[in-house]
């Protein structure tokens, strides 16, 4: 039976930590607290070295290999985050790095992971593909593999964590936590039930990467069959042993969101927050922000990471947009003579709403011999002033339909 982490080892990794780790800060949401009746704090992990929390279990797991091990050198499979934080200890520590990332990993991620030092190889297209090479490569060369988040060492030192967690906001009542495989969870749960057991953790999972509940339900970590998320950072298809044993005993619940959510939560913490924070490192915001019930008293947020792609940033905040209500699309048949378009324009304009992008089309099959077929596309203040801009459509007689 694998054996739960104690406090006294979370204790003990802190003390290995503490010189080398960021304490991240810990700060106030007005617009999450609004909408959910609680006091909101984020803890900004995004806001650690090489940008998430993963180096608290790296740095400590390789810390103590013997150093016939560390002459042997590290293996790690992870799509960035995990990637980052092992090359970075590993460099910190004066030990040689591998790691195996899936085909499709971020490119600034890959290129994060060269710069600290890390031989970057690339395996299949999930963690769990780049997981096995990793153990092949490990049996192969004597390296010592660095999980992700299955090993005792791994989920201590993202415990430290939640010791933070509970000297910065004394009276936290909820702690939300980013989940994939496990490590950080366990870690924070392992803290939390030793000091202050009444505190509620609760689990955030994508819908489409979600393979705690099955695990839960059936009482044993479960491989998930496929996957399709935008967080690569918990897109990760079976809990880890180490973890199980205490999510399943020490934590409250899981939950899962939406892709759309999870898009939200980045333009979120990117508008009011003024925090650049990865689609996974977003995931507790989007439980929270789409109204999950939490315990009266303070409720602590963490933003696990804030590793995203610049060019993903851009694809994000549109699609968070869209998803917030705040762009529409929409297909207007106008009459096809001189001013046409202009007076259909003005009434974007008089509604107060901004136009991104109009393409004009004469050979919709649909269309009278006196008609052109605009697409148009409005920044708007959000769903009622979407609805109150369709409907000045409708008023001044154009023919719409919503595509977006």
């Amino acid at each position: 039976m694998v054996e739960p982490v104690s406090y006294e080892q979370i204790v003990a990794a802190r003390a290995v930590l503490d010189p080398v780790m960021r304490r991240t800060p810990v700060i106030a949401s007005r617009v999450l607290s609004e909408r959910c009746g609680r006091q909101v704090f984020l803890k900004c992990e995004n806001l650690q070295r090489t940008g998430s929390f993963k180096p608290r279990g790296a740095y400590y797991r390789i810390s103590r290999l013997s150093p016939d091990e560390g002459a042997r050198g590290v293996v790690a499979a992870s799509a960035g985050n995990h990637a980052q934080g092992v090359a970075w200890a590993a460099s910190e520590l004066g030990i040689s790095s591998t790691v195996f990332m899936p085909d499709g990993a971020p490119l600034p991620k890959v290129a994060a992971t060269r710069a600290y030092g890390a031989d970057v190889r690339f395996a299949g297209d999930s963690v769990d593909d780049a997981l096995v090479a990793a153990h092949e490569f490990a049996d192969r060369t004597g390296a010592v593999l660095i999980h992700p988040f299955d090993h005792a060492d791994i989920v201590s030192g993202q415990g430290t964590v939640g010791l933070e967690i509970l000297e910065q906001i004394p009276d936290v009542a909820t702690i939300v936590v980013p989940t994939g495989g496990g490590g950080l969870i366990a870690g924070i749960a392992a803290a939390v039930a030793a000091v202050r057991p009444e505190v509620r953790v609760v689990g955030v999972q994508a819908e489409q990467a979600a393979a705690w509940p099955a695990s839960l339900a059936a009482g044993a970590p479960v491989p998930l069959d496929g996957m399709s998320t935008m967080a690569d950072g918990i897109a990760v298809g079976r809990p880890g042993e180490v973890p199980f044993r205490h999510v399943s005993t020490q934590v409250d619940r899981i939950v899962t969101v939406t892709e759309e959510e999870l898009s939200r939560a980045v333009l979120l913490c990117l508008e009011r927050a003024k925090l650049v924070v990865e689609p996974a490192g977003a995931a507790a915001v989007a439980a929270l922000a789409t109204g999950m019930p939490t315990e009266p008293g303070p409720v602590c947020a963490v933003l696990s990471g804030g590793n995203v792609d610049p060019l993903l940033v851009t694809h994000l905040v549109t699609h968070g947009l869209r998803a917030a209500g705040r762009y529409l699309g929409v297909t207007v048949t106008i009459p096809d003579r001189p001013g046409g378009l202009v007076a259909m324009l003005e009434i974007v304009r008089d509604a107060g709403a901004s136009v991104v992008d109009v393409i004009h089309s004469r050979t919709a099959g649909t269309l009278d011999l006196d008609e052109v077929e605009v697409f148009l596309t409005a920044e708007t203040r959000g769903p009622q002033h979407r609805r109150e801009l369709l409907d000045a459509l409708v008023a001044a007689g154009y023919r719409t339909q919503v595509t977006t």
